[in-house]
């Protein structure tokens, strides 16, 4: 069976990093957590609803969703399917895990342009041009920053945005710029996480990008306790 080593952050801005990236996922869960049980209790028991926070907690679902994915390629959590991994040698197992990962890298880039050129009209700035990579920047990118989520209030603290994306028109509800930020940023770091654990890959520390087999391990330990204590 192939393997990976568990994940151990080195170093102080490795530890603080992790602790920031864990810290950030448990953050998401709570206040999915907390505004969905305050949304049950108002319809249940005070017979209303808060119709934003519906709307948030969707945010936040995408939000830890995007997040989670690049935190799962640093942590090696994704799962995969290794049979064929299984019956190779040490060498060609290397090899195709190497493989794996450079087509990985080549589809990352391809969500960074495709994210990138998503979010930017909503920033007021340029799709890039190119069909695949970008090749530069389209001065006719049609301008999207008025555009506003549904029901979420503008926050007073984001209002130097109406002067620097939108003309200085006021928004009424948060601008969509705000909460689609997490797809470009999401991106970079997807593909930052990929490019590590290709490195780690091509330095022998690690055989691919997909979960090692903890279940597995874990049953074989029962078993291998089981047998000691009859």
């Amino acid at each position: 069976m192939s393997g990976n080593p568990r994940y151990e952050p080195k170093g102080r801005l490795g530890r603080l990093v992790h602790g920031f990236e864990e810290g950030m996922i448990a953050f998401l869960l709570g206040m999915m957590t907390i505004l969905t049980f305050v949304n049950v209790v108002l319809r249940y028991v005070f017979n209303g609803l808060n119709i934003w926070s519906l709307e948030v907690v969707s945010i936040l679902f995408a939000w830890l969703v995007l997040f989670g994915i690049a935190y799962g390629f640093k942590v090696t959590m994704h799962l995969g399917v290794d049979a064929m991994l299984n019956i190779l040698s040490p060498g060609p197992r290397r090899l195709m895990g190497m493989l794996s990962a450079l087509v990985c890298v080549f589809y990352a880039l391809l969500i960074l342009k495709g994210a990138w050129d998503y979010w930017a009209p909503f920033a007021a700035l340029p799709e890039t041009t190119g069909r695949w990579f970008p090749t530069g920047f389209d001065p006719n990118t049609r301008d999207r920053a008025f555009f506003e989520t549904d029901q979420v209030p503008m926050l007073s603290w984001l209002r130097w945005l109406e002067g620097a994306i939108n003309q200085g028109e006021t928004y009424s509800k948060l601008p969509r710029v705000v909460p689609y930020v997490i797809l470009p940023l999401s991106a970079l770091l997807i593909l930052w996480r990929i490019i590590e654990a290709t490195a780690r890959i091509f330095a022998g520390r690690q055989e691919n990008l997909i979960v090692s087999h903890e279940a597995e391990d874990a049953v074989e330990d029962v078993a291998a306790h089981r047998d000691a204590e009859i």
